[in-house]
């Protein structure tokens, strides 16, 4: 799968590197091409560095990890997004983000071509993508969003970026539900006391 990466900090860093691993083509898409985070990522072959609008146009799939406040901005940077799946990992934190918006993928949706734009990889922290198993048992991740050609590849890229299952929970109507639960893991990780080092399982009776 060719994937375009925007935003190679902690969590799109995070991705590449799992999903280079796995054989995607990975396209980062950077403002500027000679410094940016995330520079050592290009050590794997299958990783190659662009202008944003022409890493978006080498790929079926385009993942937005950068500042929340930033969507309207990404989003229009993006360039001819007609076909293509956006896979939003971004929330609004202490309420910064994209103006007149009360979550990033409506922003987004707002502002590109496609309709194919769901939530994902955004409800734990980015040491769960970089590491998702805690002992023998692999972490459970969600994805929210009407699309069903989105909701199908971030499954997949999900599994293959070594998470047991991602869980469909609704469509659009879901985003700020998506956002609340990434919330839920901040306000245990960060403010109860119980560090990142912990994640979510869904069990089965």
């Amino acid at each position: 799968m060719n994937i375009a990466i925007i935003g190679t900090g902690n969590v799109g860093g995070a991705l590449a590197s799992k999903w280079a691993m796995k054989g995607h083509a990975l396209h980062l898409g950077v403002r500027d091409q000679t410094q940016f985070k995330g520079q050592a990522l290009l050590a794997n072959a299958n990783t190659q560095v662009h202008a944003i609008a022409t890493a978006v146009s080498l790929s079926e799939v385009i993942v937005l990890a950068t500042p929340a406040p930033m969507a309207v901005e990404v989003a229009l940077a993006l360039g001819d997004t007609t076909g293509k799946i956006i896979i939003d990992t971004m929330n609004i934190v202490m309420k910064r983000g994209p103006v007149g918006y009360t979550n990033t993928t409506d922003a987004i949706l707002a502002n590109t071509a496609t309709r194919d734009v769901v939530k994902c990889f955004n409800t734990t922290g980015f040491n769960n993508l970089v590491n998702p198993v805690y002992g023998t048992t692999a972490l459970d991740l969600f994805v929210a969003g009407d699309s069903e050609k989105g909701t199908a590849a971030a499954i997949h890229l999900a599994k293959d970026a070594g998470f047991a299952e991602c869980y469909s929970i609704g469509g659009n109507d879901k985003f700020e539900l998506m956002e609340q639960f990434a919330w839920f893991w901040i306000n245990l990780a960060m403010f109860k006391g119980h560090g990142r080092d912990i994640g979510f399982k869904l069990h089965k009776r």
